[in-house]
């Protein structure tokens, strides 16, 4: 039984280094998404444009995630995710240096954020490959809803102080963005990694692709990763907020901002939980009961005309998708060896991805055409549908009972490949 307590994992130095380093990063990137709707929407005043913004953003991401996490396998995560995060550092201060001469058009605002999309896409595969190279194993689950609770803390205050911030003007933000993201460089190249990282190797297609043939044949991953692709696909209730605030509920501009931080309050206060009070038995079925309660959520949030019980329904989605979050996040982990941990996360973070940008059109295009309620309620209909499927296609994952029954295929690289 794992006695560690929470205080015990921050002995970890590089854990606590590596802590830093994700709040730092989170909080950037929550103002810094602020910072760049509202610019952009005052030089354009155009829907249009705050879609190619998320355009540009997903596109490198969907392009290079492949091939970063083949660089993630072969050679040193910490100097992948330092350069990137000053390239990224970088562009984001030639954003507060164009705001701050008007040099800035929203031809150039793109370019500038299509670059550090670029940047910012070579450190979701090394980054979530990192935790398990500075943890041991019997911690791992603890760290991961630690690291989760962290980074909720971020989402529910970064957007807030980035608005507050704006009225200063956005060169600030970006200027103070820009310089968090350079203090976790400095951090990340700080940690002390439990193992030396694998001779790199040139990049091929068979190398490129291993992480897809890897996952094919491993339905814990599989089916988890899909789950959440699907889940997120059709529960992306989040994106109907602004609809919600101003036509159903009628609360406003500061009603939004409180629907939006439900979810992070709720995830945050789930992942501390679960940091102080790890999952012992039943993992695999409790991930399907929290997806559940997500689709649940959502539907409760449909039909809902009431502020308290909506901001109820809101927080309850947040909390029980950290849970999925977090048991996810360690069955893939665990279930990877290490060498291959770099091309599996990338494919995760397509899955992510992807799930989250679909989520918000599919959520969007079938508002437009049965009004945001109905679209809302048949999204929740639809998680709860794919986590009973999902139960009959990979009953491996229902029957994990403890992480620690979950160990890594002890393969050679080209039996992996």
């Amino acid at each position: 039984m794992n006695t560690t307590k929470t205080p015990a994992l921050l002995q970890n130095k590089s854990l606590r280094l590596l802590m830093v380093a994700r709040v730092s990063t989170n909080f950037a990137y929550q103002m810094l998404t602020v910072a760049i709707g509202w610019q952009m929407y005052s030089m354009t005043h155009s829907a249009f444009y705050l879609g190619l913004v998320g355009l540009v953003q997903f596109l490198p991401m969907l392009l290079l995630s492949l091939f970063v996490g083949h660089l993630a396998d072969r050679y040193d995560r910490r100097k992948i995710i330092t350069i990137s995060q000053i390239f990224e550092g970088t562009a984001i201060l030639a954003l507060a240096y164009g705001s701050y001469s008007e040099w800035i058009t929203k031809e150039r605002f793109l370019i500038i954020i299509f670059l550090i999309a670029v940047a910012h896409s070579f450190q979701g595969p090394p980054m979530q490959a990192l935790l398990p190279n500075i943890v041991s194993k019997d911690i791992f689950p603890r760290a991961s809803a630690l690291m989760s609770s962290v980074s909720e803390f971020a989402v529910i205050i970064g957007p807030g102080v980035g608005g507050i911030l704006y009225a200063f003007g956005p060169t600030l933000v970006y200027g103070l963005t820009g310089i968090l993201i350079f203090i976790s460089s400095i951090l990340i190249s700080q940690l002390i990694m439990r193992k030396e990282e694998t001779k790199a190797e040139p990049a091929s297609l068979k190398t490129l692709f291993a992480g897809i043939s890897f996952i094919k044949g491993r339905p814990i991953i599989l089916g988890a990763i899909s789950l959440d692709l699907f889940a997120v696909l059709f529960g992306g209730a989040t994106a109907l907020l602004p609809i919600y605030a101003s036509e159903i509920l009628k609360i406003g501009s500061f009603g939004l901002g409180i629907l939006r931080s439900a979810p992070a309050v709720g995830a945050l206060l789930m992942s501390a939980y679960l940091a102080k009070k790890p999952l012992k038995k039943n993992v695999g079925r409790t991930m399907f009961t929290a997806v559940i309660f997500f689709g649940l959520s959502t539907i409760v949030f449909a039909i809902s005309k009431s502020v308290i019980i909506s901001f109820i329904a809101l927080f309850v989605l947040g909390a029980s998708d950290v849970i999925s979050v977090v048991i996810r996040s360690t069955l893939v982990q665990l279930e990877t060896p290490d060498f291959m941990r770099g091309r599996v996360s990338s494919v995760n973070m397509i899955f992510i991805g992807t799930s989250n940008q679909l989520g918000e059109f599919e959520s969007g295009a079938t508002a437009a055409l049965l009004g945001p309620q109905l679209a809302a309620l048949v999204g929740g209909i639809g998680t709860i549908l794919v986590v009973l499927s999902w139960m009959k296609l990979f009953p491996s994952i229902l029957n994990v009972n403890k992480f620690e029954d979950i160990k890594s295929y002890q393969l050679d690289e080209n039996t992996a490949s």
